[in-house]
Formats: structure tokens, sequence, C-alpha cells
């Protein structure tokens, strides 16, 4: 797929002349190198694991589950 990147002059200057010394052209040094960066990262992540915490209580009088107004009452102090 063709598409057009902006580089910095260094950063390219610098990718041609290790694309010469390894033979290879341009856009197979980016495509190798790219490939090379995005299986790195992909190999350093780990799972992600989600610890929920789980609080113990007593249904508040005047609060019913079914009725969230009640419940935004109760919390607001809005007796």
């Amino acid at each position: 797929m063709k598409t057009t990147l902006n580089l910095e002059d260094n950063i390219l200057r610098a990718a041609k002349v290790r694309a010469a010394e390894t033979g290879e052209t341009l856009t197979r040094f980016i495509e190798n190198a790219l490939r090379d960066h995005l299986a790195s990262i992909s190999s350093q992540r780990t799972d992600f694991r989600l610890d929920l915490l789980v609080k113990r209580g007593r249904p508040v009088p005047g609060v019913t589950l079914d009725d969230r107004d009640s419940l935004y009452e109760k919390m607001e102090n809005r007796d």
C-alpha cells in the first residue's frame, strides 16, 4: 500500500544509510523496523486484571433498589 509520511530529515537520512548498509530498500527497511517495533510492544503487554472492591452492608431505610430517585435523594441527603 502506498502512503506518505513526514519524517524528520535526520531520521530519514539515518534510515537510508542503514538500509543501504544492509542491502535493503528504504521501504523494506521501514517495514521491518515497524514490524519489529510493533512485535516488541505486543510482547511487553501483560494481561489486565481488575480487582473489584466489594463492600458489605445493609439496605438503607427509604431506599428501594428499583427507584433510583430515592437512592439519589438519600445520597444527596435530601430527605
